[in-house]
Order: structure tokens, then sequence, then C-alpha cells
């Protein structure tokens, strides 16, 4: 049985084109287990997983439960804001404690970018990366690009853009490097002060036109302004935002062709994107959050097929 080269996620990029290959393969096995009556499977019936949220999260943490609990996995959750790190208690003290439980694996949603690779180093089980600070969220870009493959066969040669904040996005990052992994072109559009200064050296090219990236893109990945990690003002108004970078029915009309209208939730409707866009037959937001759970499956299966050794 081919296996993962990682012993966690911790980001793409640390994954090989083999390993997207494999969790998008083991995932279409899962996807149809959750369709049928019974939706589950007692592949993980020895293995016990510990979620660890130390930031909100409503749809992450979920649909990690739904998957564990679907492989028939034991679950603990855990919140940080009912915890004793608010007490001061260190991140490697709260999980070792949680291990000393006999955990085999730690899905860990961090305000810091690269908690979970410091904890990978310091304690002995496999660890997801549910989203560390605006770094990476792996299992996002991985049920992204998982599905755009289903709507459009393949992501080799597509042309993606992701519009919006891309300066706070841990979304906009894990996707361009799933992305670019699997050969598709990535622009990225939004605003100037919402650009990283960096961005043109992972490979893509800045478009600052809306209706320009949306007609040379077949897929666009709309990104949810972050008001909660900006402390100061990146653009005039919200309603200003929306007039430059928002898409409604109207501008997808407007192009010569149809294309997939993506979102990674929550949506602000009326900012990034109108309802009757999102509600679309063009959008496969509903298609990405139910491909979150199998795509998760995949990689909490495979990760946990190394420990059991």
């Amino acid at each position: 049985m081919s296996e993962l080269s990682v012993n966690h996620l911790l980001g793409i990029k640390y994954l090989n084109q083999q390993d997207i290959n494999l969790i998008f393969e083991t995932a279409d096995h899962f996807k149809e287990v959750i369709n049928r009556p019974i939706k589950k499977v007692p592949s993980l019936r020895d293995i016990t997983i510990a979620n660890l949220f130390f930031e909100n999260s409503t749809r992450t943490r979920l649909s990690f439960e739904l998957a564990e609990k679907r492989l028939s996995a034991d679950v603990i959750n855990f919140s940080a804001a009912s915890s004793s790190v608010k007490k001061g208690e260190t991140l490697i003290d709260t999980v070792n404690n949680i291990l000393s439980m006999k955990v085999d694996m730690v899905v860990m949603r961090h305000p810091n970018p690269g908690a979970g690779v410091f904890l990978s180093k310091h304690v002995n089980a496999s660890i997801v990366n549910a989203g560390d600070g605006a770094h990476e969220h792996p299992t996002q870009a991985l049920l992204d690009s998982y599905s755009i493959r289903e709507r459009l066969g393949e992501v080799a040669g597509k042309k993606v853009v992701i519009v919006g904040d891309i300066l706070h996005s841990r979304v906009a990052l894990s996707n361009i490097f799933a992305l670019k992994l699997q050969g598709a072109e990535v622009k990225v559009c939004g605003p100037m002060t919402l650009m990283p200064r960096y961005i043109e050296k992972l490979g893509v090219k800045v478009e600052t036109n809306l209706k320009k990236a949306l007609e040379w893109c077949d897929i666009a990945n709309m990104l949810r302004v972050q008001n909660e990690r900006m402390e100061i003002s990146y653009f005039p108004s919200t309603r200003e935002y929306t007039q430059q970078y928002g898409v409604n029915k109207k501008l997808l009309e407007s192009l010569n062709k149809e294309i997939v209208i993506m979102h990674p939730g929550p949506i602000n409707r009326g900012v990034e994107i109108t309802s009757d866009v999102a509600d679309s037959n063009q959008a496969i937001i509903l298609d990405q959050v139910q491909n979150g759970v199998a795509v998760r499956m995949a990689v909490i299966y495979l990760l946990a097929s190394k420990i059991k050794r």
C-alpha cells in the first residue's frame, strides 16, 4: 500500500504531488462511504484524536470532528477559551497533559504561525494543522483542489484566481502551494494594501482589476475580508471594497464564459459575493463543505496508518 511521505500534515509545502494524489484517491473512497445509508467505517477504532482549537472555529472543527467519528476514532474536544491556557499554561504543557491520556493524533488550530511545526518537534503524536495564524490551512487547500478536480476533471492547466484579503489569509497561501504543485496557473486579485510583499516570489501574478481577473480565470476563489486580523484599515469602506472586488450575477453574466465560484466560508453575503451568486449553479461552495469531510477523513486515515505500525 502506498503511504504519505510525511508523518504530520503541517502545511502543503511539505507535501509532494504523490501525497496529494494519494489523499484524493483515498478521499474518493470515503466520499462514497459518507453517501451510504450507514456512514461509518471501523477503520480507526483504536485511535484517539484530540481536537485543540486555540482560535474560534465552527466549520473546520465540525468537519474534523465528523471525519473522525465517521472513521470510528475516539475524539476529545479541547477549546482554549475555557482552558488552563487562560491561566498561563504553555502550549507544550497543555498538549503533553492531553497526550498523557494516550492520544495518538492532535488536530490543532493556533493563532501563531508555525505552532504545529513547533509542536511536532516536541511531542510524540501525529499533528494535523487546522490553521496556524495567517500562515497555512492545508486541509482547506486540499478540499479546494479536490472540489476543482471533481467539477472540472483535473487541476493541472486550470487558471485559478484567488480574490480578496490575500495578506491575512492562510487559505490563500496553502491554495497557492497546492495549485502550483498540481500544475495550475494562479493569479491573486485585490487591493494592493491586501497583497503581501513577497507574493510574486511564489510564482503568482497580481491583478488589481477584478473584471480582467475573471475574464482570465476558470475558477475564482473568493476570500472573506478578515476584519478580525486587521489592526488598521486596509481600504476606505466595505461598500467601496464590494464595488471594486465583490462578485455579483451581473458581473458574471458580462463574461464571455461560465466560471466556477468557490468560497472557503464563512461568507459575508453582499460583500465578497452576492446571495444570487453564492446560491447559483456556478458556485461549488456546498460541495467544498461536503468534500471537506471526505478529504479530512483521508488525511486522518493515512496519517493514522503510519502510527499503527
